[in-house]
C-alpha cells in the first residue's frame, strides 16, 4: 500500500519538474546589472567601464539602454552615451568608452553609476521606466600597453646623450 502513494509523489515531481524545465528562460530572472570592479584612463583620457545585464521581453514597447557615469575627486561625468539592450532575458556585456579632456580622471578608486533604462512608448511620449541600477566603487588602472609607465628619473649620462 505504500507503494502507491510513493509512485504518486515521484509522479507529481517529474510533472512539476517537466513544467518547470518548459517554462520560458526569462519566466524568473530579474532585470540585472552589473560593473566590473576595474575600468581603465589610458595617458589620452579614454576611459573604459564594463559590467554585465539581463532584462526580459515585455509587452511594453520602447527601446532599453544601459547608460553609465564615473564620478572620482568630485567630478561626475556620463561615459560612453548609452547601449542599445538586447531584452531576451540572457546575460550580455556592456562596454562603454569615451576620451575626456583636461586629464580629470587618474588611476585610483572612482565610483560608477551605471542604469538599465527602458524608453517606454505605450503612451506616444517616450517615458523613461528604470529597470535596473547599480553603483559601484572600482579602480581605474592604465590599459595594457599604454605606453604610461611612470617615468624614470634620467642619470647624467642618459641626459647628455640625448642631447647630443
Amino acid at each position: 500500500m505504500r507503494v502507491r502513494p510513493a509512485l504518486g509523489a515521484a509522479a507529481s515531481a517529474l510533472l512539476v519538474a517537466g513544467l518547470a524545465a518548459a517554462a520560458p528562460a526569462h519566466a524568473s530572472l530579474a532585470d540585472d546589472l552589473t560593473v566590473n570592479g576595474t575600468g581603465t584612463v589610458a595617458t589620452d583620457g579614454t576611459i573604459t567601464l564594463s559590467g554585465t545585464y539581463r532584462c526580459g521581453p515585455t509587452s511594453a514597447p520602447g527601446l532599453v539602454f544601459v547608460s553609465s557615469s564615473l564620478a572620482q575627486n568630485n567630478v561626475t561625468i556620463s561615459i560612453g552615451g548609452g547601449t542599445r539592450a538586447v531584452c531576451d532575458g540572457r546575460v550580455h556585456a556592456w562596454t562603454h568608452s569615451g576620451r575626456v579632456t583636461g586629464s580629470v580622471y587618474r588611476p585610483g578608486p572612482a565610483t560608477v553609476r551605471a542604469h538599465l533604462m527602458r524608453l517606454n512608448s505605450s503612451s506616444g511620449l517616450p517615458i523613461p521606466q528604470p529597470l535596473a541600477s547599480e553603483e559601484a566603487r572600482i579602480v581605474l588602472q592604465r590599459p595594457a600597453g599604454d605606453g604610461s609607465a611612470v617615468p624614470r628619473t634620467l642619470s647624467r649620462e642618459e641626459v647628455r646623450d640625448r642631447r647630443g
